[in-house]
């Protein structure tokens, strides 16, 4: 039985006559990221690596990293104000957080003491 050839399978019929496909880069060698699993999110995994950016936290976990960097990110304050709304803010959202339902695994996050934080970020500044 004749099959119809559509343009598109012509052209490509054409260059693999012309020897258009020969000693591609990477011809006989395993497509990167096959695995033989089944990945449904192999594309943002990919995505994620070329680009080389970090994969989203959980909230909880990102509460904790901003926690953990806050001496960092009060550094560039300029006054005591700024420090005390940056805390608060961050107080806020922490407690907010726990007012949802638990997500599990359960990732406790304490609030910052605001006076500590300020008393912290005056040493920082005076050193």
């Amino acid at each position: 039985m004749d099959r119809y050839e559509t343009g598109v399978e012509r052209q490509i019929r054409e260059a693999q006559e012309r020897g258009a496909f020969d000693n591609l880069r990477g011809a006989g060698k395993p497509i990167p990221g096959l695995t033989g699993r089944h990945d449904p999110d192999w594309w943002v995994k990919g995505l994620l690596e070329r680009e080389e950016l970090t994969p989203p936290l959980p909230p909880a976990l990102a509460l904790r990293r901003e926690v953990q960097d806050l001496p960092e990110t009060l550094r560039d304050c300029r006054d005591e104000a700024a420090v005390r709304e940056l805390v608060e803010d961050l107080n806020r959202r922490i407690v907010e957080f726990r007012r949802r339902p638990a997500e599990r695994p359960v990732v406790i996050v304490a609030t910052v003491d605001v006076e500590q934080a300020v008393a912290d970020w005056r040493r920082a500044r005076r050193a």
